[in-house]
């Protein structure tokens, strides 16, 4: 990559992992803090647990849409900036309700999708794949960070601490896109990085794609509610203080991480994905069933870490199977959609969590979350395999307006090309390619001359 591609990755990257540190840190110490609040019941505390997914899906496509019109960075700043007065609400919060408007304040400000089209504006066709993967990366790590420090400084310093923390996270993201984060020299619609409201319908009628969209809710669905209950059983069932979560969360993560290498090999290298995606889910289902039915520490711990080996897979293989299926030139709309699910999902989550914590039985949290996998699992078994299709991005701009006439027919030609699209404004072409691609032949193509 180019200096300015790596230095726009990275502060990116940064920017998005701030902003989902402060999101995510109180996901394992709210449950135990939340009676401190006035009004609080086991429904509105999964509310405040969740609401931010509701703002952040519903609000992600107008503020990508308002990026193109006024710019990336106002977007992005004046989202953050939102995120800070959410964060500020939630800390000064007296009553359940307050932090709920706080949480679905930070929501609000939905910069996703903004942050992905000024990624896209700063980087070429050709290495914007990678791009995206780093700022993908960039979020799984903050959720790990926020899952071990969470419970460290709630413990040492309260719940409040943590909410003025997030807000001094967004500042501090502001700052890097003002001072770090490069200027981009235009702003354009980019189809692979963006959603695209004409081809909603289209993506919206694949059966395939909303089974995978369905899969990402049922999974922070079930993220959520169990960090509604679990904190709760940690340090009431099993006596463990919460100045030690740390302690459970740490490990978990640790050994969880080395489930991944072993199930993508084998779904990638061996081409048994659909197993391996299977097996995973039932391993979810396996952690709940076993979390409901545990009694002792040891038993939890191991439930955990069997739930996040699945959980880590799942998370990295659903959206890769969404760019393999949704069409090159759609796959912006395609990720768009499948994150709005994501964020309805935690919400959704929440909600759950709340309703079956008001039973005052946590074990019967963990047996509906099973049951709700199940159902999952079932969706599952109908799908389809994904081909093994990568998508790849080249520009036409050296060409003649003559050889992007025959492009489409010339490329169909090279060989492992499966799907060609050319958007003829931006001078750009979106292909799907198997492992057999040439990708000398291809450079001949859109080389001048």
């Amino acid at each position: 990559m180019l200096p300015t591609e790596n230095k726009a990755a990275f502060s990116l990257a940064l920017v998005y992992a701030l902003r989902m540190l402060g999101l995510f840190m109180i996901l394992p110490v709210f449950s135990l803090h939340a009676h401190d609040y006035t009004g609080a019941t086991p429904v509105l505390i999964g509310l405040a647990i969740g609401v931010y997914g509701l703002t952040q899906g519903l609000f992600q496509l107008p503020f990508g849409y308002l990026s193109d019109r006024i710019g990336r960075k106002k977007v992005i700043i004046a989202g953050l900036l939102i995120f800070c007065v959410g964060s500020l609400v939630a800390a000064e919060a007296q009553s359940i309700t307050q932090v709920i408007a706080g949480r679905a304040l930070q929501g609000l400000g939905a910069i996703a999708a903004a942050v992905m089209a000024l990624a896209a504006d700063l980087t070429r066709e050709e290495v914007r794949i990678r791009i995206m993967a780093i700022i993908g990366m960039s979020i799984g790590a903050s959720f790990m960070i926020s899952m071990v420090i969470g419970p460290i400084i709630a413990a040492e310093f309260g719940l409040r601490i943590l909410f003025w923390m997030t807000a001094g996270l967004a500042i501090l993201g502001i700052l890097v896109i003002i001072f770090i984060t490069p200027q981009p020299p235009r702003q354009s619609f980019h189809r692979d990085a963006q959603l695209s409201l004409p081809d909603v319908g289209r993506i919206v009628g694949d059966r395939e794609l909303l089974k995978l969209d369905f899969g990402v809710f049922v999974l922070h669905l079930v993220l959520a509610a169990t960090f509604v209950v679990f904190p709760l059983v940690l340090q009431q069932s099993l006596q463990v203080a919460e100045e030690l979560h740390w302690r459970t969360y740490l490990p978990v993560f640790a050994l969880s991480i080395l489930f991944l290498p072993p199930m993508i090999i084998v779904a990638e290298k061996l081409r048994k994905a659909q197993g391996v995606f299977l097996l995973a889910i039932a391993m979810l289902m396996a952690a709940e069933i076993g979390l409901a039915l545990s009694a002792s520490y040891l038993a939890a711990f191991a439930m955990l870490v069997l739930f996040f080996g699945a959980f880590n897979f799942l998370e990295a293989m659903l959206p890769a199977n969404v760019a393999r299926l949704a069409p090159a030139d759609m796959k912006g709309t395609a990720m768009g959609l499948f994150s709005s699910a994501q964020f309805l999902g935690a919400f959704c989550g929440g909600l759950v969590g709340g309703f079956l914590l008001a039973t005052g039985d946590y074990a019967i949290t963990f047996a509906w979350l099973a049951g709700i996998l199940g159902l999952w699992f079932a969706v599952a078994l109908t799908m389809k395999a994904p081909a093994y299709l990568k998508s790849r991005i080249v520009s036409l701009k050296a060409l003649e307006q003559t050889e992007i006439d025959r492009f489409v027919d010339r490329a169909m030609a090279v060989s492992g090309v499966k799907e060609v699209s050319v958007y003829e404004a931006d001078r750009v072409a979106y292909l799907k390619v198997d492992k057999s691609f040439d990708e000398a032949a291809l450079q001949a193509l859109v080389s001048p001359g």
